[in-house]
């Protein structure tokens, strides 16, 4: 326990990019030693800016103890990135989270074959249908299902697999001990009774909007595969996809009508060169070899059960925060610096606005517009709006 308050500490630092707590990682190998260090031992860590060595200087663990307090009274667990239990494959994304809150049981995600099932929360009775087929046959066929536990597409997914008596796992954009959407608790309890919730934000954070883009990396990280069941274009399931792809998974769509809005980007997708998902085994077949001692075809029925979709809560609203520390151009990408420049502090434009202007691809934009919003650096006002939290810099990196 008397580690794990370091863990805490650092995860929750004020004003750090998660590249900039790896790297403090990397250069002390314990939070407890980061702790520890003087000033002038921290600016000799790269990346590390004055201001940034000023924050973690104060070293206030009373926010730390306080969250392990309410993760005791929860009976939330926390796995840090040194653990056995943190999976590998999540270990070797860009910006993995240091730590996860989890409620339910963990398993050892780098022997399962995980499958991440996303899609719109806009979604069509057929999407329903095919989400609910899929999760259950994924449970059926030895396959942990991996989604995001939101209204729509990844709670009819949730529900295949756990009437199908499946493992299942839910990422979620707020603390583990949150029910969001309320009217989904029945649900949220299922997965924690037959699977795991996890989430990088500690107990008690609410569901703020631009977290849910942050979480859609994680939902990638755990899987083997993502496959994408209805998203409009704009969705966050073509973030998730387009991730996905980025980490090196594999990525499947199911596809739906030419003339379907909720369809566009399955079927982009599958143009692209996305795996054509009909049924489960689309999906399994080609890791049988990686998994023989957990999947295994069963032809057997999807029992008939119409899927009951809760009324739908939007995310709350994001409140102001303080301005984070100005950002160095070096630490951008090309495509992060552009997007920046043509970003505003308020007002907030769309990602087709900013493709638009900058020339860039949709694709690379919302890959981009993720990055970004994970780092903190820009944030959504208003559905998919996006503004600019900091100033670029041109000063070199220290150390």
């Amino acid at each position: 326990m008397s580690a794990l308050k370091y863990w805490v500490w650092l995860a929750e630092v004020p004003g750090l990019a998660h590249a900039n707590r790896w790297q403090l990682l990397a250069h002390f190998h314990s939070p407890e030693e980061i702790y520890c260090a003087d000033r002038q031992q921290l600016l000799l860590c790269p990346g590390i800016t004055e201001a940034q060595a000023d924050l973690l200087d104060k070293r206030d663990l009373d926010q730390a103890e306080e969250i392990l307090s309410r993760c005791a009274q929860k009976d939330i667990f926390i796995v840090t990135a040194q653990d056995a239990a943190y999976p590998h494959r999540l270990r070797e994304i860009y910006d993995a989270p240091l730590l996860l809150y989890g409620k339910g049981s963990m398993p050892l995600f780098d022997e399962e074959a995980a499958i991440a099932v996303v899609g719109t929360r806009h979604n069509t009775p057929y999407g329903l249908q095919c989400a609910g087929k899929l999760g259950y046959q994924l449970a059926r066929q030895g396959a942990v299902v991996v989604s995001g536990l939101a209204h729509g597409i990844d709670a009819a997914a949730h529900e295949g697999a756990l009437r199908a008596g499946g493992f299942v796992a839910g990422v979620l954009g707020c603390g583990v001990d949150v029910v969001y959407p309320a009217s989904s608790r029945r649900l949220y309890e299922d997965v924690a009774a037959a699977g795991v919730l996890l989430s990088e934000y500690p107990p008690g954070t609410r569901p703020l909007g631009w977290h849910f883009p942050a979480r859609n990396r994680i939902i990638s990280g755990l899987s083997i595969a993502a496959v994408v069941v209805e998203a409009p274009q704009g969705s966050g399931a073509l973030i998730t996809a387009d991730l996905a792809l980025q980490q090196g998974r594999d990525v499947f769509a199911v596809p739906g009508p030419i003339d379907a809005p909720e369809s566009w980007g399955c079927n982009r997708l599958i143009r692209d060169g996305a795996g054509l998902a009909a049924e489960a085994w689309d999906i399994l077949e080609p890791y049988c070899g990686r998994f023989p001692h957990r999947l295994h075809r069963n032809s057997s029925p999807v029992p008939h059960r119409p899927f009951v979709q809760p009324q739908e809560e939007e995310p709350a609203a994001v409140v102001e925060e303080e301005v984070l520390p100005q950002v160095q151009r070096a630490d951008l990408s090309p495509d992060q610096q552009c997007l920046l420049q043509a970003l505003e502090r308020e007002g907030g434009k769309l990602a087709d606005e900013l493709a638009e202007e900058t020339e860039l691809a949709i694709r690379q934009v919302l890959s981009a517009l993720t990055l970004l919003e994970i780092d903190g650096y820009v944030r959504q006002e208003g559905p998919g709006r996006f503004v600019r939290t900091v100033e670029i810099i041109d000063g070199k990196k220290e150390g």
